[in-house]
């Protein structure tokens, strides 16, 4: 009998996109079922605080509160260049004028809101919403700026609000490295061996996918929260790459760098245990 996994990963056109061959046994799963739960990435978060995924993706914030726990994986990720978060607002304002005024985050351990405390840490009067409910909360008035992220950076300037900040382009200006938004972690509980056959899995997945695009389309649909297939494909093409195949070097100095600058923040606390297991 296999032994099966819980695995957790959003609703999002990336991940779908990438994990549709592996919960549809496309791949060799190394003798591992895996039972899906799709989430938004904050419950994702909140999941793997509480330790009941096995298998899961989580936003590189979320991953510095859990690596006692949580082994990183080396497929999966999103992380790169030119997908950074931005922050909104319905007026074109100085995001230094925004101390003292509310801004709506995707969650408390998203990526995100990590990055926006690490660029201006006076700011901290902020909402957490839904990442979907942000635009809207913007536009009512509810708060003065907003922190998006997934596809509402495609669509934000047809609700005709304004770019304030890009924290991609500041953290590769800060940096050179390209920004980590959100890997695959797995419960160290689970051993060398088993993390090792779902690291095989995952990477035969991605790849699959990357050479099979089109395979995944009712599926990512059946997810993608009513977006157009013009959102869902520029989506994917932003966020899956490379680095999804595999960190590498880059990908990793990119990770540590988060990570390190997050605790010399005091957002985090340090950790001896290693990233991978």
């Amino acid at each position: 009998m296999m032994k099966e996994l819980t695995l957790g990963f959003s609703p999002c056109p990336n991940d779908t996109f990438i994990f549709y061959p592996l919960v549809h046994g496309l791949v060799d799963t190394g003798g591992l079922a895996y039972r899906e739960r799709l989430e938004d990435v904050e419950t994702l978060n909140q999941l793997a605080l509480a330790g009941q995924l096995d298998v899961s993706k989580v936003s590189y914030h979320a991953l510095g509160h859990i690596r006692n726990d949580y082994a990183l994986l080396r497929s999966g990720s999103a992380l790169g260049r030119g997908c950074g978060p931005l922050l909104v607002a319905a007026d074109n304002i100085d995001p230094a004028d925004l101390r003292g005024r509310t801004i709506a985050v995707p969650g408390r351990y998203t990526t995100a809101n990590l990055l926006l405390r690490l660029f201006a840490p006076t700011l901290e009067n902020f909402i957490v919403l839904p990442f979907n409910e942000i635009m809207d909360a913007v536009l009512c008035g509810d708060v003065d700026a907003g922190l998006i992220i997934h596809e509402s950076r495609f669509t934000y300037q047809g609700f005709g609000l304004h770019k304030l900040l890009d924290l991609g382009e500041w953290w590769e200006a800060e940096t050179g490295l390209p920004i980590p938004l959100g890997g695959i972690v797995a419960r160290r509980s689970l051993g060398v061996e088993t993390i090792a056959a779902i690291e095989q899995a995952l990477r035969s997945g991605v790849d699959y996918a990357r050479t099979h695009p089109g395979e995944a389309a009712h599926y990512i649909g059946q997810h993608s929260q009513e977006m157009s297939a013009e959102v869902c494909a520029a989506h994917i093409g932003l966020y899956v790459n490379d680095f999804s195949t595999d960190l590498g070097d880059e990908g990793v100095r990119a990770i540590s760098c988060l990570l390190h600058r997050a605790e010399e923040a005091g957002y985090i606390q340090p950790s001896a245990m290693p990233l991978f297991m």
